[in-house]
């Protein structure tokens, strides 16, 4: 199996924003990587993958992670394996605390 870095960057939180970080219209299983390191106690993060179950459907939740707001310090987190047919995205959105930066990375799994 073969693992493709698909996108990657930093993404700087603003709270009660969320953020699109990532739109893949090929069908392949992705995975989210995200560094949590700039995550303090206080700040709490939601992750969101989303896809399409039809090509005319609409994009909805399938998969959310939050964090905070304790997280162990130098955490990486990786998301469950999402194969996408059609569609997938994923957001990042910070709820409370200081707005972080957040290096990120989508990949695919073949």
């Amino acid at each position: 199996m073969a693992i493709t870095t698909i996108s990657s960057g930093t993404q700087l939180a603003v709270i009660s924003t969320e953020h699109t970080l990532a739109t893949q219209t090929d069908p392949l299983t992705y995975v989210f990587v995200l560094d949590l390191v700039n995550l303090a106690a206080s700040d709490e993060l939601t992750i969101r993958l989303k896809s399409k179950v039809l090509v005319g459907g609409v994009t909805q939740t399938t998969y959310t992670a939050h964090y905070g707001p304790t997280v162990p310090t130098n955490l990486t987190v990786v998301s469950v394996p999402l194969p996408s047919a059609h569609e997938f995205v994923v957001t990042l959105e910070q709820t409370a605390g200081t707005g972080r930066n957040f290096p990120w990375e989508v990949r695919s799994l073949e």
